[in-house]
């Protein structure tokens, strides 16, 4: 894919190279997320990108959501041995039966948490809102933040999501902003808590 065009704004290098880096970055990444369904989509994407590139999983997203019933998580929670075997022959996803199976185990364990809303169990795992960081170099792969939430989703059942998964899905949904400090992207710590 080419590189997009030069817009003259300053982004986390992360971004460069592509359009779909750039619009992730710009109009998703590090926002706040707290519906069920859009966070359910965020950990099975993260589960799904484990060894991959992230931009494979960007290409294959609109396949993703297709697949898994917009990721709605009553939805994919009723899935069956057939449905693994349908998905396992869609070649635009990532046709990997373990991370399948994991998101139907992530869909039922989180219908199963009950009266704790899937939002509130993840947020209870961001940390204080901090500086943005200087340069890439500044950001971590796991936090101890990021090895309570894996440690407890596994607890109630979760698969696929390790602290390292578990930081990425905390990047991704705004829980922390690892926007770098010369980002264009303004700071949202105000809408985190």
């Amino acid at each position: 894919m080419s590189s997009p065009p030069d817009d003259g704004l300053v982004r986390c290098g992360w971004s460069d190279g592509s359009a779909l880096y750039r619009d992730y970055h710009d109009r998703e990444w590090g926002r706040p997320v707290r519906e069920t369904n859009a966070l359910f989509e965020r950990i099975s994407l993260e589960a799904f990108q484990s060894g991959l590139s992230w931009l494979v999983i960007l290409r294959k997203r609109e396949n993703f959501r297709r697949a898994f019933a917009d990721f709605d998580v009553e939805s994919v929670a009723r899935y069956t041995d057939t449905d693994v075997t349908r998905l396992l022959e869609d070649s635009g996803i990532v046709r990997n039966r373990a991370k399948i199976e994991a998101t139907i185990a992530n869909a039922r364990a989180t219908l199963g948490l009950g009266s704790t809303d899937l939002a509130e169990l993840l947020w209870s795992f961001a940390p204080p809102p901090r500086p943005r960081p200087a340069d890439l170099s500044a950001i971590p792969a796991v936090t101890p933040e990021s090895t309570a939430m894996a440690r407890e989703l596994k607890r109630r059942g979760f698969r696929f999501v390790g602290p390292t998964t578990a930081y990425a899905l905390m990047q991704a949904t705004g829980m922390v902003d690892d926007h770098l400090q010369t980002c264009w992207v303004p700071p949202v710590a105000a809408e985190i808590h």
